[in-house]
């Protein structure tokens, strides 16, 4: 058995201001904030930690760099609207008027950035 099978995950993002990060993550998306130093700002998702950690500069990636599954894609993206979260439109994908895309196995995805561009996504599995 692997030593990292049955261990938590920890997930990670970079920001250039932990207090602007502080304030998306804790305000804007509701996350606990579970410490703060100055070198990074750990928030709780259930069972994992997001440590978002202090860098000179973020080079956003190209694709989606964390994620979280949602029961209800619909009310969660109306939610976080509401909370001023602006959900991303790809031309390469047909999204419904919520800004979320079906894809082919069933699941539904929306996709929005935080403030340093990290792209974050939502998602309701089949």
């Amino acid at each position: 058995m692997s030593a990292l099978r049955g261990a938590r995950l920890m997930a990670f993002a970079g920001a250039t201001d932990l207090e602007r990060a502080r304030d998306f993550y804790a305000g804007t998306l509701g996350l606990e904030v579970d410490h703060q130093d100055g070198f990074a700002c750990q928030f709780r998702c259930g069972d994992t930690l997001l440590r978002v950690t202090r860098v000179d500069e973020v080079v956003p990636a190209p694709y989606t760099v964390l994620g979280w599954r949602v029961e209800d894609i619909e009310s969660s993206i109306r939610e976080l609207a509401a909370r001023g979260v602006e959900f991303q439109r790809y031309d390469a994908l047909s999204q419904d008027e919520l800004g979320a895309w079906s894809a082919p196995g069933g699941a539904r995805v929306a996709w929005f950035r935080d403030p340093d561009g990290n792209t974050l996504s939502i998602a309701q599995i089949a």
